[in-house]
């Protein structure tokens, strides 16, 4: 009974959870005014560079896992290549329930100091957070390597939270 009970709660747990949906990606990036609130924060950023040319061979079980893991139900050399790109995954936190926008905004190799974005929208969200994008496939292929980035929260059309890469100005 306590087993049923505690994959009920698992299951509830889960379906109350944000929805992870795909990225949307935006036309152009508006520039929004920085209104830093403490009830929402960045925690960690987890970044992955994914290429067949750029790997080097490693013995670190993580490093290989993770590189399986995103090839993973690829079969042919085409379906690799649509996987091979940059990874970025967000973990963030907010205090109070909002309706929150993460987005992240990118530089390419290729395309100079142009500034693209996707977003992720989430309805009335508390707690803690994991928010995926990728760059892979033509995109990548096409454009090249990420040169700078970084990831907003955007509350009431205000930016309450930011993480930057070094190289973002």
């Amino acid at each position: 009974m306590k087993r049923l009970f505690f994959t009920l709660l698992l299951l509830a747990g889960a379906a109350a959870s944000p929805a992870a949906e795909r990225p949307r990606q935006l036309d152009k990036a508006k520039v929004l005014p920085l209104a830093l609130d403490d009830a929402f924060e960045f925690r960690k950023t987890k970044a992955l560079h994914h290429d067949r040319a750029t790997e080097k061979p490693t013995i670190d079980p993580m490093v290989n896992f993770e590189r399986q893991r995103l090839n993973f139900g690829a079969v042919s050399d085409f379906d690799r290549e649509l996987r091979y790109g940059h990874y970025f995954t967000f973990f963030w936190r907010a205090k109070r329930a909002a309706d929150l926008t993460v987005r992240f905004e990118y530089r390419q190799q290729n395309l100079g100091a142009y500034v693209l974005a996707k977003e992720l929208l989430y309805k009335d969200v508390k707690g803690s957070v994991k928010s995926d994008f990728s760059v892979v496939g033509d995109d990548y292929k096409q454009e090249g390597k990420i040169t700078g980035w970084r990831a907003l929260l955007i509350e009431n059309g205000k930016i309450v939270a930011l993480s930057q890469s070094f190289l973002w100005n």
